[in-house]
């Protein structure tokens, strides 16, 4: 057993505990961007395979005070980095830092290198390589107020990288956000979700993965932990078929639930997801998206203009994530956007329940709706909050 940490954005912390708990983590502990456990090699794959909500998975290795270059230099020597790699292996220091006596991160990554090579050279008489693109061990070093925190990252390339977006539109939601929203409006998992303005389509992707028990992980090539010294390809492979095991059952019915016959007898599959957008180069990167992660078979996407969009059946759920203004459109033309957006929801969706991704009070309140819940939620740097709404 060791220590790790699983990283998220603010806001989605509660989310990704219970996910830490399904997969068997121990002795978690929360902290405002991730999720403190205890697990084996077998856990540390499986959070790498299995987690929807978080962004990557870290071993702290080294904690301590540092106010001069030395400090730095020396207590990153006191970790053997040679057992991580071989020494014709590749490296990268990724440092922040804030309200340190150090207030250049670039020289502060260079320091941990030094030592890092030095270290190397001393033992081994050779050292690795500097890597930024694709290296075998990263480093993760961050400083505040003096104090640096020192992780080795498992996951490599961050985790809400899928390996799914082949295309985007202008402002794509990440995966994990997607994700942790379908948890903070605690999705059951069948019921019908409509997106009236689904942009490249990541909820709805999302969701789709959820309803066949897809593991996100397993669209990705690698890991990080895959380049390190004992890495076990036989524990990798039997966690890879674990999950490849439960996704087949479950895409196995949920198939079955979803095909119904035609008026002239032919089955054909009853879509569970539906995505509108009234840009066509979004819809169809959408549709792209959805065939490379392989939920195009339960997710539909039409071009359609919100405003005169109908509900695709009886009873659902409403989840978007509509523009802000920040990056995208006009504060003053949004409101009407917003408005057109309540006015659908009022008279075409009653009976469902609607969770809107609100990044501007003042926007959201053009809607003229009562929300019954808001659950803070950071969208990259935007904070935001996820606005429930019961359209009786």
């Amino acid at each position: 057993m060791a220590r790790y940490l699983a990283m998220t954005s603010r806001g989605l912390v509660d989310a990704l505990h219970d996910e830490l708990i399904e997969i068997g983590a121990k002795n978690l502990d929360k902290e405002p961007g991730g999720v403190f456990f205890d697990g084996n090699w077998s856990v540390v794959m499986r959070a790498n395979l299995r987690l929807r909500t978080a962004t990557r998975i870290v071993k702290p290795i080294l904690s301590f005070p540092a106010y001069k270059n030395e400090d730095l230099y020396n207590n990153i020597l006191k970790f053997d980095f040679t057992k991580m790699i071989e020494v014709d292996g590749t490296l990268a220091v990724e440092a922040s830092v804030r309200e340190c006596a150090f207030k250049d991160q670039r020289f502060v990554a260079m320091k941990v290198k030094d030592a890092v090579v030095d270290q190397f050279r001393e033992k081994l008489g050779a050292r690795p390589s500097v890597d930024n693109e694709n290296p075998d061990l990263v480093i993760v070093v961050r400083g505040y107020k003096n104090h640096f925190d020192v992780s080795l990252d498992t996951s490599g390339d961050a985790l809400f990288k899928r390996g799914y977006r082949v295309a985007t539109g202008e402002a794509p939601i990440k995966e994990h956000v997607a994700a942790g929203l379908l948890k903070l409006a605690e999705w059951d998992g069948v019921t019908p979700i409509v997106d009236p303005m689904c942009g490249s389509g990541t909820i709805l992707i999302e969701a789709a993965m959820m309803a066949k028990k897809m593991a996100p992980g397993t669209l990705r090539k690698s890991f990080g932990f895959m380049k390190w010294k004992g890495y076990d390809r036989e524990v990798f492979k039997k966690e890879l078929e674990t999950v490849l095991d439960v996704e087949e059952t479950a895409t196995e019915k949920l198939i079955a639930r979803l095909t119904v016959e035609d008026e002239e007898g032919v089955e054909k599959v009853q879509p569970m997801f539906y995505g509108y957008d009234l840009d066509a180069q979004v819809i169809k990167a959408a549709k792209a998206n959805a065939k490379e992660a392989g939920v195009d078979d339960i997710v539909v996407f039409r071009r359609h203009a919100m405003e005169t969009l109908e509900a695709p059946c009886e009873k659902g759920v409403v989840i978007t994530n509509p523009p802000y203004g920040t990056r995208l459109g006009n504060k003053e033309s949004l409101k009407d956007v917003y408005k057109d957006f309540a006015f659908t929801l009022k008279n075409r969706f009653k009976g469902w329940t609607a969770f809107v991704l609100s990044g501007d009070p003042e926007l959201s309140s053009a809607m003229k709706l009562k929300a019954t819940r808001r659950a803070p939620v950071y969208n990259g740097n935007i904070e935001c909050r996820l606005l429930k709404y019961e359209m009786f």
